[in-house]
């Protein structure tokens, strides 16, 4: 305590002498004096508020032209609010949901409309694992975070029905420029990263980006380093020709458990032997996590002239992970029934679970852009082809292992650390095209926006000889009227499909792809015909999505005795704004309703119930404030809270007839920071007041805390 507590008085020490220091600082640059510098003006997020649609679009066209929700976290966003993940990066976003597993350090947990997007890289499938649909890519390397809401098969292909999101990686410059940042905070957390771009010639430009972190977490005996780099060289080839090439290469190793993986009794319900807190680590610090992933690729465009463009993009990648050692209190209390015995709801069964899995990718989207007009019609034509193969092998070893103290745990050497990966869980290839058109047509003030796609999915199962082979057609009709105030309503239908491995434990019929269709209305608007110096972005919008052929267990826990009959519905209401004003200004609000149902399932006990880790309610706001001119400018002040009504853990069945409800949260968050031209120093703290809550219990010996208090000092040298 006397640790945390010098900590906390340091930081806010920092923060008082960097406040006080700065403006001589600042007078020492360039050798002007005091006076002069006094009257600089400091923009420190000229980007806050998005604008472009092409992750929706696979265009550049406007988001107001969107006739669908997408939620776009921008690099000054991202650097305002210190996020670190992308889990973080919803925070502040209407109808997302991250965080669920706490703080992990591997993977980014992310739900949106009920249902788990899947990850994109500049437009390009993720080579995502069998069990995980992200990469876990670190955000420092990327320059937006894009949600697109709602199904968008019209024009990635399969995908589930509450959407996809997008990570765009950093670009070179045409002007020298970047940062070098460092970072220390609460949980020994210590970080260094840089980006730098600029030109290399007349016909080249570049981009190198580059992080190392060392951090621990709130849980006791956690920690994990991180190694990333990131290059982007862009040749102009001829005025009319671009070719960028775009790499990453990211190292991981988290040592000890991440999950938590505590007992129901003694976090959201009682425990004779008292609570159980949220810094109980009940696996091993002998857990061990690797994971190496890298990826290079792409990007072409070639301008035919002023209306037609060629645009390629592709990549290769590489994902693999081990986890040699996972102990965890998986098997929960081993005595529940004798109050005379020690280990009565305190001793916890132990497993090991070695998991790996290595994942070959490569995926291409090519398409053609084109420009005209037909009479009043103005027409934003797009076509295009994409293809992914990913080869995935997984195996998994698993054993009993010990016992541990739920309430005062040790952790003794155990008989067999490494049972290695003995059981293949997987070992199937991928192969997936799909042709697509989309016309975004203009009349007036008025956009009517049409995408269909055709996909082909194979896939060979290595491991058990069954092969799937499924196509599909998918479309999207929507349409916007922006009135000249800058209202913009909107209304739009969408599909989505997945394929769905497997066949039907009774009729041996293969399964059928898993269907998704939504329909929204919503309104937009840009502040267009307000004053100047007022940028942004409201979006409000009502939904309904529905899913069949969803495929739930029959008599069995796993897959193999099945049925295809399930199907869900989620309605919801949801309004964000993210705006800048003046550049003083910033403030993201966001409010979404969710309301989830199973409305059939072969698994009786889940009809009626709510889709897991989908809160009803999610409120947030967060404003930042800014002095640009005068002895004060440069000095940012800003606070947020976030509120998350409760979520169930998971969906009952004839294996889990009790459901356990995660607790609601209502946190805060704050910043303090100087700017200048060059530098700026800044400390952010998220959930300040460090509640402490059950972000999620998936089963009875399987339940996580929330994010506790996390305070990170910045020092950012800008060039």
């Amino acid at each position: 305590m006397g640790h945390r507590k010098y900590f906390r008085a340091t930081l806010l020490g920092a923060a008082a002498g960097l406040v006080m220091l700065a403006p001589s600082a600042i007078a020492q640059e360039g050798g002007e004096d005091a006076a002069s510098v006094q009257e600089t003006i400091i923009v420190i997020a000229p980007e806050y508020v998005p604008q472009d649609g092409a992750t929706a679009n696979k265009s550049n066209i406007p988001l107001i032209q969107t006739p669908q929700s997408v939620s776009i976290v921008t690099r000054d966003q991202i650097d305002l609010l210190n996020f670190i993940d992308a889990q973080q990066a919803v925070r502040y976003t209407a109808g997302a949901f991250g965080e669920n597993y706490g703080p992990d350090l591997r993977f980014d947990f992310i739900s949106a409309r009920g249902f788990r997007p899947r990850e994109y890289i500049d437009g390009l499938a993720v080579p995502a694992t069998t069990t995980i649909s992200s990469v876990g890519l670190d955000l420092y390397a990327f320059q937006t975070f894009s949600l697109l809401k709602g199904p968008a098969s019209a024009l990635y292909g399969n995908s589930p029905p509450g959407g996809l999101y997008n990570l765009s990686l950093r670009r070179p410059s045409d002007e020298f420029g970047g940062e070098l940042a460092i970072k220390y905070g609460t949980q020994d957390y210590k970080q260094v990263a840089g980006t730098v771009a600029g030109p290399l010639g007349e016909s080249f430009s570049y981009s190198l980006t580059g992080l190392y972190r060392d951090r621990e977490t709130f849980r006791d005996l956690v920690s994990s380093d991180r190694s990333l780099i990131s290059p982007a060289l862009t040749w102009n080839i001829t005025p009319s020709t671009d070719l960028t090439l775009l790499g990453y290469f990211q190292s991981d190793a988290v040592n000890g458990d991440t999950n938590g993986y505590l007992p129901v009794a003694g976090t959201l319900e009682p425990n004779p032997n008292g609570k159980i807190g949220p810094t109980t680590n009940l696996g091993n610090p002998n857990n061990r996590y690797d994971r190496d992933q890298w990826g290079i690729g792409y990007e072409l465009v070639h301008a035919f002239n002023e209306n037609v463009r060629f645009i390629s993009n592709t990549r290769v990648s590489r994902y693999a992970e081990r986890s040699s050692t996972l102990f965890y209190g998986g098997g929960g209390f081993i005595n529940t029934t004798n109050p005379s015995d020690p280990s009565y709801y305190r001793t916890i069964q132990q497993y090991n679970y070695a998991y790996k899995e290595d994942v070959d990718g490569f995926t291409t989207d090519n398409r053609l852009d084109i420009d005209f007009t037909t009479g009043a019609l103005t027409h934003d034509l797009i076509a295009g082809y994409d293809y992914r193969k990913a080869e995935n092998e997984a195996g998994f070893g698993f054993v009993f292992a010990g016992t541990i103290d739920a309430f005062n745990p040790t952790y003794p050497p155990q008989a067999s650390y490494k049972p290695g990966y003995p059981t293949p869980y997987n070992d199937q290839t991928l192969k997936h095209s799909g042709l697509y058109v989309q016309d975004h047509i203009g009349y007036g003030n008025l956009y009517v926006t049409l995408s269909g796609r055709y996909d082909d999915v194979k896939v060979k199962n290595h491991l058990t000889g069954f092969d799937l082979s499924e196509d599909a057609f998918t479309y999207r009709v929507g349409a916007n009227y922006i009135f000249d105030s800058g209202l913009a309503p909107y209304v739009s239908y969408a599909t989505s499909f997945e394929p769905v491995l497997g066949s039907d434990v009774d009729t041996g019929e293969t399964f059928k792809p898993s269907e998704g269709e939504q329909v929204e209305a919503g309104i937009k608007y840009d502040a267009r015909g307000l004053p100047d110096g007022v940028d942004l972005l409201l979006t409000a919008a009502v939904y309904q999505i529905n899913q069949n052929n969803i495929v739930s267990a029959v008599g069995s826990p796993t897959p193999i005795a099945s049925k295809q009959t399930g199907e869900v519905e989620v309605n919801g209401f949801e309004v964000e704004l993210v705006s800048r004003i003046n550049d003083q200004l910033s403030i993201n609000a966001s409010y979404s309703r969710t309301d989830s149902e199973v409305l059939a399932s072969s698994t009786p006990q889940e009809v009626g119930a709510e889709l897991p880790v989908t809160p009803k309610d999610k409120a947030s706001l967060f404003v930042d404030w800014t002095f640009v001119q005068g002895p004060m400018a440069g000095l940012g002040i800003g606070g947020g809270v976030r509120y998350t009504s409760e979520s169930q853990g998971g969906l009952p069945g004839p294996f889990a007839p009790i459901v356990y409800t995660g607790e609601a949260s209502t946190l805060f968050d704050a910043v303090i920071r100087y700017d200048t031209q060059n530098w700026r120093f800044a400390i952010n703290g998220s959930n300040i007041f460090d509640e402490e809550y059950v972000a999620r219990c998936a089963g009875v010996a399987n339940c996580t805390y929330g994010a506790g208090r996390q305070v990170i000092a910045t020092v950012t040298r800008k060039f």
